[in-house]
C-alpha cells in the first residue's frame, strides 16, 4: 500500500511541539507518580477517585442528562445509600452483579455504589437478548442482577435460563411513579432510608481489584468477559484526564456513547472524574441534536468513537458550527479523512486519538495533537512480524521474534510487566492464548493485541488495521482501513466497508466494498469510480466486488458488522434489494452483477 501518503513524524515537527511537550511533562511526573502504586493497603479505584472528587467539587457538576444535573455530594450521597443497603443484604467484596441499564443518571450511580462495596459490576450490552445475553450472563455467575425498566421485557425472556432469585433482581425505575414489576426489588425505594455517608468499605478496594467485566466479541460470535481492575481504572482514569486533557473541575465532558463499553465508561467517565469535572450523557447518541447538546450544557471536551465524527460531518453546515466551547476531544476510530475536516469546520483544537483495547493493557493517546496518530505509550510495545496465513507472530532460527522495519506495518505486542500488568479475561484459558513469551529475549512476556499498526517516528503510531480484517490477494497484503480510506475520497462515496471474500478456485480473498453513495445510485458513474480506484490503489487492492447500500449496520460503539458482510459475499440472491456490481477482467467499469453472472464467477469463468 505505498501509494498512500505518509504521515511519518519528522524532527521539524517534533520541534514544532516542544512548547507542548514542555507543558505536559509535569502532568506525565505526576500521573505517573499517582498510578503506580507501591502500597498494597493504598486504596483506589473508582469508588475511591469519585469520593475524592467530591471533596475537591462537592457542589460542582458531577452528572448531567436531559433537564437533570446531580452534584459530586448528590450523586455521592445516591451511591453510598445504595452501597449501604447492599451491604446489609450481604453483597460482599469479589461478588459479582450484573448491570442491566440504558445510559441514564442511575446507571452510573449504581456503578458507583458496586464499586463502593467492592463487588464487580459485569456490564451487559443493553441491545443482546436471548442466547447473547444467557451466555453473557453465565460467563460472570452474579449473585445479583440491576434492570432497568427499560430492559425488563428482555430480560424476563431469559430469566428462566438464569441462576438469579427474585430477591436479589433489583428494579431501577425509568419515569417517576412507575409500578415495580412482579419478581423485582425496588432498589431506589429499598435505600432510600440508608445512610449517605461514605462506606467504610470504599477504602477497602485496592489495586488488583476487579472493578467491571467488560465483554469483548469472540471468534464464535458469542462475547468473552474481560477483568477490568481498579489498578486499571485509576491509569486509565489519571493517564487520560490529568496528563492528556489537563481536565479540570470547570470542564464538561460530553459522551453520547453507550456506557456499557470501555470507551465511554473508563476513558471518558474516568476522565472527568480525575478532573472533578462534569459528564454530561445522553440514552443514544443523536447527529442532529449533538451541537445543541454541547451548547446546553457547557461543554468543553468531547468523547467519540468510530463513525461518530463522520455523522457529524455530515449533517448540513449550519453558522453554528463553531458556535461552542469545545477545545478537546478524545476517543478512538476517527479516520484520517474526516480528521482534518472536523478540525477545520468545527473549530476543535485538540484530538487527543488514542488506542486501547478492553482485553489488552497497553494505551497509546495523542498527546502532542499531531494529525492522524494514536500517539505515544508510556508503555513497552514492539511490532513483530506475522504470518500473513494464520496470523501468528513468526519466530527466527533462534526462537524469537523480529521487529518490522519502522514505517512498515506490524503486529503490535504490548509488553506484560508491573507497570502494565494483563488483567485478562474469566476464562483463563483465553488469557493464556493470548500472551507470547520468550519474545526477545528468555522469560518476557507480551500481549498479542491483534492489530496492526505502524511507527510513525518518535514513538508515534498509527493504527492499520485488525489483524482479522486485512486480507490477502494475489500474494500481497490488503488492508480494509486504507482501501476505505481511498474510497471516502471519493465525492459519490458517503459510507465504505472493505473486506475480503472467497472467488473459488482463486488464491486469497477478493475485495470487496459496501459502499452508501452520497447522493443516488443513478449519479454514480462506476467508470469514473473505477478509475478514481486505479490510480490511488495498487492493482490488487483495487475492490473487484461493490455492494450498494442505503445504509450500513453498525454497533452500539459506531463500528461496522462485516461479519455478515463477509459471509453474503457477492450473492445477489441473499441481498435483497441491495444491487452488487463485479469488475469483471479486461473491463472498464463495474457491471450489475444477477445469479447467473455469479454463478460464472464462481464456476472460474472468469480469470481472476
Amino acid at each position: 500500500m505505498s501509494r498512500i501518503p505518509s504521515d511519518a513524524i519528522t524532527w521539524g515537527m517534533m520541534l514544532r511541539k516542544l512548547p507542548a511537550l514542555v507543558s505536559v511533562v509535569p502532568r506525565i511526573v505526576k500521573g505517573r507518580k499517582l498510578v503506580y502504586v507501591r502500597d498494597p493497603a493504598q486504596p483506589c479505584g473508582l469508588g475511591w477517585s469519585f469520593e475524592q472528587a467530591t471533596q475537591r467539587n462537592p457542589q460542582g457538576p458531577a452528572l448531567l442528562c436531559g433537564d437533570m444535573a446531580l452534584s459530586y455530594a448528590q450523586v455521592n450521597e445516591q451511591a453510598n445509600r445504595i452501597a449501604h443497603y447492599w451491604l446489609a443484604q450481604g453483597i460482599g467484596k469479589g461478588d459479582c452483579i450484573a448491570i442491566f441499564l440504558e445510559n441514564r443518571p442511575h446507571l452510573l450511580i449504581t456503578l458507583l455504589a458496586v464499586a463502593k462495596v467492592g463487588a464487580v459490576s459485569a456490564m451487559l450490552n443493553t441491545s443482546q437478548t436471548g442466547d447473547a445475553l444467557v451466555h453473557s450472563l453465565a460467563l460472570v455467575a452474579p449473585v445479583a442482577v440491576v434492570v432497568g425498566d427499560e430492559r425488563v421485557p428482555a430480560f424476563e425472556e431469559v430469566r428462566g435460563r438464569t441462576a438469579l432469585s427474585s430477591a436479589r433482581t433489583w428494579w431501577l425505575a425509568d419515569e417517576q411513579g412507575a409500578a415495580v414489576p412482579r419478581g423485582f426489588v425496588d432498589l431506589l425505594g429499598n435505600s432510600d432510608d440508608y445512610p449517605g455517608d461514605n462506606p467504610a468499605s470504599s477504602r477497602q478496594v485496592f489495586f488488583n481489584d476487579p472493578c467491571f467485566y467488560l465483554y469483548t466479541s469472540g471468534t464464535t460470535g458469542l462475547p468473552k468477559a474481560v477483568i477490568f481492575r481498579h489498578g486499571r481504572w485509576t491509569r486509565t482514569s489519571t493517564h487520560l484526564g490529568l496528563i492528556a486533557l489537563d481536565m479540570r473541575p470547570d470542564d464538561v465532558l460530553y459522551c453520547p456513547l453507550p456506557l456499557y463499553h470501555a470507551t465511554g465508561l473508563c476513558m471518558c467517565w474516568g476522565a472527568a472524574i480525575c478532573g472533578a469535572s462534569g459528564f454530561a450523557i445522553r440514552r443514544t447518541f443523536s447527529a442532529g441534536r449533538f451541537w445543541s447538546d454541547v451548547r446546553r450544557y457547557r461543554v468543553t471536551t468531547l468523547g467519540y468513537a468510530g463513525e461518530l465524527c463522520r455523522y457529524l460531518i455530515d449533517q448540513p453546515a449550519s453558522v453554528e458550527d463553531r458556535c461552542h466551547g469545545v477545545k478537546k476531544m478524545i476517543g478512538n476510530g476517527l479516520r484520517p479523512g474526516a480528521w482534518a475536516a472536523f478540525k477545520t469546520r468545527f473549530g476543535v483544537e485538540h484530538i487527543c486519538e488514542s488506542y486501547a483495547a478492553s482485553d489488552g493493557n497497553i494505551g497509546f493517546t495523542n498527546l502532542l495533537n499531531f494529525d492522524n496518530t494514536v500517539g505515544f505509550s508510556l508503555t513497552g510495545w514492539a511490532l513483530v512480524q506475522y504470518d500473513h496465513g494464520s496470523g501468528r507472530p513468526l519466530r527466527n532460527l533462534q526462537g524469537r521474534m523480529q521487529k518490522v522495519p519502522k514505517g512498515q506495518p506490524g503486529l503490535l505486542l504490548a509488553r506484560i510487566d508491573d507497570q502494565a500488568p494483563l488483567d485478562g479475561y474469566t476464562d483463563p484459558v483465553r488469557t493464556e492464548e493470548a500472551i507470547c513469551r520468550d519474545v526477545f529475549a528468555p522469560g518476557d512476556r507480551y500481549f498479542n493485541t491483534g492489530d496492526l499498526l505502524r511507527d510513525l517516528g518518535f514513538g508515534h503510531g498509527q493504527f492499520v488495521d485488525r489483524l482479522g480484517d486485512t486480507y490477502r490477494w494475489k500474494g500481497k497484503n490488503v488492508s480494509t482501513t486504507q482501501v476505505e480510506n481511498v474510497l471516502l475520497q471519493h465525492p459519490q462515496v458517503a459510507e465504505a466497508v472493505a473486506y475480503g471474500v472467497e472467488i473459488n478456485g482463486s488464491d486469497g480473498r477478493a475485495g470487496m466494498a459496501a459502499i452508501t453513495p452520497s447522493e443516488s445510485l443513478a449519479t454514480l458513474d462506476f467508470g469514473e469510480l473505477l478509475q478514481f480506484l486505479q490510480a490511488r490503489l495498487p492493482a490488487c487492492a483495487v475492490p473487484l466486488f461493490l455492494r450498494i447500500k442505503v445504509k450500513m449496520d453498525i454497533t452500539g460503539t459506531f463500528k461496522y458488522h462485516k461479519t455478515r458482510l463477509r459471509r453474503e459475499a457477492f450473492d445477489p440472491c441473499v441481498m435483497g434489494d441491495e444491487p452488487v456490481y463485479a469488475w469483471l477482467p479486461g473491463s472498464r467499469t463495474y457491471v450489475r452483477v444477477d445469479r447467473q453472472l455469479a454463478t460464472q464467477i464462481q464456476g472460474g469463468q472468469f480469470d481472476y
